[in-house]
């Protein structure tokens, strides 16, 4: 702490610009490097600081590495390394580091500064010969290394595993290394940052005993209220003392009102809550979830409807789902979700959803076997057919070739609807404008919701097109397609009727 407190920095507002803790700052550095074995080595050996933007973690991580490059955790020729997703953040923290060190000319005179554009970076303390230098994951692997002292930075952005993976065999060779891993929340599920997350997650909870592993966990839950500023400021160590800016969080918070995207950057970036899903979210839930109605289905015969039909073989679930459009243009949805029988425990520990309580409730229909029979489905629709006003019944063709047909013979409407890029890119759209729009209508059906909440989004930056896919290979979006198909067929006729099938039109004049 002597030593951190005898720095330097440029923006310090404090006498003689000293380098300023914060009292939660110095808890951070006191937790790390008090605990000792009997031998005096350090018990910490990996840090997990999640931390939103704004906080100013980049600057006490710099003057960590600066702690194992010139001062008291230094060991002589040892290798402190500034790791990023690319030279350009990798980039950031190293001048953070050389900027405290130029403050004080006994520094300058004790190292070397190499920042050479477009070249490698070093600081370099002279009577030891530690080095400082800074790796990318968009390069090449760093085998060979024996850091000391590593700053893993924003590892959510992190391309592969390769650097990594050199880094902790590195690490391993040394008794005293230290890694910190200084980051915002990320997104999905499956990659390193989401693994490295999780991991700390549990040894925070206590699930996993790691005495060497600290998590520092600065976030807010996803059940927060994320517009209250008491959840802010549980978030954001630093508001307390002006960092972040309170009114600019405000005014973030503003413009997230009505955006899904800018909500859930807030989230990610502000409040650190890990993102499942997109980076680019199509629904908003929040919204979705206020269109909550109690639904008589029977009341709804007289509406139009339209049907979507997701096939599936034996992975996905197989969906089929109903759209009613209203006079207003409010449109309900209800799903018909079909899942195989076989080892339904098994699927449900793999999907990591609860089918068998769904199965209970009436949410799914699990069918015997280990697929899901056509002619289940068939009867289905025939059904709806039977009791609804249907209007149209698409069906993407793929898998679905015998159904369609034996839906035209019995003179039901089947409508050919290709998943192509340009259909389902239609569909995403009205659906998200349904949805976000506040004109969709549900009965709280706790499966479809999932499936909606599970969907990922990607926009063509060129078309403006969406493309609706799945986060992780075993999130279930079966529903979301069906409806996307079935709402935009009910977008579309409302759209596309003749003015002269209207009640005021008196006919066809020719003059």
């Amino acid at each position: 702490m002597r030593f951190l407190k005898a720095l330097k920095h440029p923006n310090s507002t404090a006498p003689r610009n000293a380098f300023e803790l914060a009292p939660w700052q110095e808890r951070i550095v006191r937790r790390i490097y008090g605990p000792r074995h009997e031998d005096g080595r350090r018990i910490v050996q990996n840090v997990f600081l999640l931390m939103p933007r704004g906080n100013r973690k980049t600057s006490l991580a710099a003057a960590l590495a600066l702690l194992h490059t010139i001062g008291p955790e230094r060991e002589p020729a040892g290798q402190v390394l500034f790791a990023a997703a690319d030279r350009d953040q990798a980039g950031i923290g190293f001048r953070e580091a050389a900027n405290i060190v130029r403050m004080d000319k006994r520094l300058v005179a004790a190292t070397r500064i190499y920042d050479a554009y477009n070249a490698p970076k070093q600081i370099v303390f002279n009577a030891e010969s530690v080095t400082l230098k800074t790796l990318s994951s968009d390069g090449g692997a760093a085998h060979g290394l024996t850091p000391t002292f590593t700053l893993i930075d924003e590892i959510h952005i992190w391309k592969g595993r390769d650097l990594w993976e050199a880094l902790r065999s590195g690490a391993a060779k040394v008794d005293d290394s230290l890694t910190v891993i200084a980051t915002t929340a990320g997104r999905g599920a499956e990659n390193l940052a989401a693994e490295q997350y999780n991991y700390a997650r549990r040894v925070a909870s206590g699930e996993i005993d790691n005495p060497a592993y600290l998590p520092i966990l600065f976030q807010a839950e996803p059940e927060d209220d994320w517009q209250d500023e008491g959840v802010w400021h549980k978030a954001n160590p630093g508001l307390p003392q002006g960092f972040p800016s309170l009114e600019g969080l405000r005014a973030l918070a503003k413009e997230a009102e009505h955006r899904p995207t800018d909500k859930a950057a807030f989230l990610q970036f502000n409040l650190n809550v890990w993102q499942a899903n997109s980076r680019d979210p199509l629904f908003d839930m929040a919204v979705y979830d206020r269109r909550t109605f109690e639904t008589d289905l029977a009341e709804l015969e007289a509406h139009p409807c339209y049907l979507g039909v997701d096939m599936s073989l034996s992975g996905d679930l197989t969906a089929v789902v109903a759209a009613w459009r209203h006079e207003d243009g409010q449109i309900t949805v209800h799903p018909w979700l079909f899942v195989p029988g076989d080892d339904l425990a098994g699927r449900a520990d793999r999907d990591g959803l609860p089918y068998e309580q769904w199965r209970d409730e009436g949410l799914i229909h699990v069918i015997d076997g280990p697929i899901i029979d056509p002619a289940v489905i068939e009867d289905q629709i025939k059904d709806l057919c039977a009791t609804y006003q249907v209007e149209e019944i698409a069906v993407d063709p793929h898998l679905a070739r015998r159904l369609m047909q034996n839906l035209h013979d019995a003179s039901l409407p089947v409508f050919e609807y290709r998943q192509t890029p340009l259909n389902m890119g239609v569909a995403a759209g009205d659906l998200e404008r349904t949805v976000n729009g506040e004109l969709i209508r549900h009965e709280e059906h706790a499966a479809l919701r999932q499936h909606f909440d599970s969907v990922v989004a990607s926009r063509n930056a060129t078309s403006g097109l969406i493309r609706m896919h799945k986060g992780k290979k075993t999130d279930r979006i079966d529903g979301a397609i069906a409806a996307a198909m079935a709402v935009s067929r009910a977008c579309a006729a409302e759209t596309n009727q003749s003015q002269y099938n209207t009640p005021e039109a008196e006919g066809l004049f020719i003059f």
